[in-house]
């Protein structure tokens, strides 16, 4: 089950994964994964109030957050999802239409298909969309050893808190 994108004008940030996980994709939840930090770490970092369940995932317009992925066709992990899925023309029209703050890529490998070009942690330089572009460490378990959430911190101080 592939799960529609959670978008709204004037969002303060929109998290783009590469695609949804195979129990995201199973359950019909954003970041549905047993090891997954997404939904602790937005809370821990001042993003919302509360820590939301995988389930209440539409909630996040509340807190002026979006979510959607480079595949909106595919799921699994990077290495199963693939390229040829990949829908930056999509992603790029959708960023234009609603024009968030900000597009933040849970993970490398999602920057890399949107992007692009070979990209580091942080503020990225020039825009998608007309949209400013920041790369954090992925919140999958499998990503476990690039984990770092001093720089989803970083993002939250950009992007200003749920209060």
């Amino acid at each position: 089950m592939l799960i529609r994108d959670v978008l709204a004008p004037d969002l303060r940030v929109v998290f783009c994964g590469t695609a949804l996980g195979a129990r995201s994709a199973q359950v019909g939840a954003y970041y549905a994964g047993r090891g997954n930090k997404f939904w602790r770490t937005i809370q821990e970092v001042g993003l919302t109030p509360v820590v939301l369940r995988p389930d209440e995932y539409v909630r996040l317009l509340e807190y002026g957050i979006g979510l959607t992925d480079v595949s909106k066709t595919e799921s699994g992990s990077d290495a199963e999802v693939g390229r040829d899925s990949f829908d930056v023309p999509r992603l790029v029209a959708e960023l234009e239409r609603y024009s968030p703050g900000w597009i933040a890529f849970n993970g490398k490998n999602a920057a890399l298909a949107a992007l692009g070009r070979k990209v580091e942690y942080g503020s990225q330089p020039g825009e998608l969309g007309g949209v400013r572009c920041f790369v954090l460490p992925s919140t999958s378990g499998l990503a476990g050893r690039f984990w770092d959430i001093e720089l989803w911190r970083i993002l939250a101080r950009l992007v200003g808190s749920s209060e």
